[in-house]
């Protein structure tokens, strides 16, 4: 069987055999700090924060941390701040000069780069974990809970919350460096698939009821969600390719040139970043509202805390397209593009070198980012769509959004990465049919 001799190939190559040990031993230390509770809560009175979390947008954060939030573990925050204060390090490089001189430096102004935004992190769970403890205290209070009292346990639980979730970036760079790769990621990854089991053995104990529908309903789910992940993978994967044909020129008595080759430009060239962008704004009303409920916001606040309405769905969709746009026109630069192939004696055929081709690629880009933005609101709104078919919010999650497009876009680039260890070591990769294409080329999750 195919699958049995894939897999002992891959335990025969002693370096992949031991990057996939190593992932799985920071995976079990991750879950394993999921559930521990913070000093001095009661674990039993933690009824009404799990309440709050099991829908609208408190479900997401708490999906993002694998649980830890409704568990008030020491790892509640998540990876999330390191990823809020990346988007930041990523949006100051466009605007001040200093941070661009130190994207240019290589090596070393990477790691300036990654020092700020751990500085950057701190700063903002500090400010974070104070918010959590105020809702968490709201919360112990709902349920007739006494919350520990005094500055101390403030002060020290939150220095706990930010070292927990500092441990987790930190499993998240050793998963990068010694692991299977692609760490953040990853972490994200085991924190979203950890709620899956759960979420749908109790859809389906809801459709086994009189009122759920039966089997054939829950049936009719897993095709649709299988549908919804296959549109996500041609999301992630989709290109289009300009020919480009490189002149033939001799030196010497060797004759270089002369081939055609082609530039794969990605349909989704931002990747999951307008998603995780527009989210994060989606995210401050509800910040500002310490973790209220949907139910107790009314007006402005309201509208933009229920995450099945029109209105939240409606801007949330637009904000997406236009960082879309936004975060193609940084990540691709076509003016770039035409020099290096002018440089290299390149060009397309019937446009000229230069000026001309950049515009060609420009155009080429605006065409085809326009479809990929829309495709990627859809995706990213098709919860609220599972919503009002009836699904449950808890399993709706999984039919969209960054949770659906950061699974398929990290599990594509761990297999393939497995793939490249096989194929490098003169073993058959893992698909018949071809190559597995991951998010090379584009912008990675983070």
């Amino acid at each position: 069987m195919r699958f049995i001799e894939t897999i002992k190939n891959i335990w025969k190559i002693e370096d992949l055999r031991n990057r996939l040990l190593t992932t799985f031993l920071f995976v079990l230390i991750y879950r394993f700090g999921s559930f521990i509770v913070l000093p001095g809560i009661d674990p039993g009175a933690l009824t009404a924060l799990k309440q709050q979390t099991s829908g609208g947008l408190m479900s997401l954060l708490n999906m993002f941390s694998g649980g830890a939030f409704a568990n008030a573990s020491v790892f509640a925050l998540g990876i999330m701040p390191y990823i809020s204060a990346s988007i930041v390090i990523q949006l100051l490089t466009i605007a001040i000069p200093y941070f661009q001189k130190m994207q240019r430096e290589g090596e070393s102004g990477r790691r300036k780069m990654n020092q700020i935004t751990r500085y950057l992190t701190v700063v903002i769970l500090l400010l974070q974990g104070p918010s959590y403890l105020i809702n968490l205290k709201m919360q112990m209070a709902s349920s007739g809970t006494a919350f520990p009292a005094g500055f101390w346990f403030s002060f020290s639980s939150t220095l706990i919350l930010c070292a927990g979730s500092m441990f987790v970036m930190w499993l998240g760079e050793r998963i990068t460096d010694k692991g299977i790769g692609n760490g953040i990621s990853f972490i994200i990854l085991v924190g979203i698939i950890a709620r899956f089991p759960s979420a749908i053995i109790r859809e389906f104990a809801f459709r086994l009821t009189d009122a759920g529908g039966g089997l054939v309903m829950f049936l009719l789910e897993i095709i649709f969600l299988l549908v919804v992940i296959a549109a996500s993978i041609l999301l992630v994967q989709g290109t289009r390719k300009i020919p480009v044909q490189y002149a033939k020129r001799v030196v010497g008595n060797k004759q270089y040139g002369g081939v055609r080759q082609y530039i794969p430009l990605k349909v989704n060239a931002a990747g999951v970043m307008p998603i995780i962008f527009a989210q994060a704004i989606m995210f401050i009303p509800i910040t500002i509202m310490q973790y209220a409920n949907p139910e107790s916001a009314s007006g402005f606040m309201g509208t933009f805390l229920n995450m099945n309405g029109f209105w939240y769905n409606f801007v949330f969709a637009i904000m997406i397209i236009a960082f879309t746009y936004f975060y193609t026109a940084v990540t691709i630069n076509p003016t770039q593009m035409a020099e290096d192939m002018k440089r290299n004696n390149g060009f397309i055929p019937g446009v000229k070198p230069g000026k001309k081709t950049a515009e060609y690629i420009d155009t080429i880009m605006s065409r085809i980012t326009l479809p990929g933005s829309f495709f990627l609101a859809i995706v990213a709104i098709m919860p609220a769509f599972a919503s009002l078919l009836g699904i449950s919010q808890e399993f709706a999650q999984f039919f969209g959004g960054t949770s659906l497009l950061i699974m398929v876009g990290v599990v594509l680039d761990t297999l393939q990465q497995i793939e490249s260890h096989l194929l490098m070591r003169h073993y058959d990769g893992l698909m018949k049919s071809g190559r597995i294409k991951g998010r090379t080329g584009s912008v990675a999750a983070y």
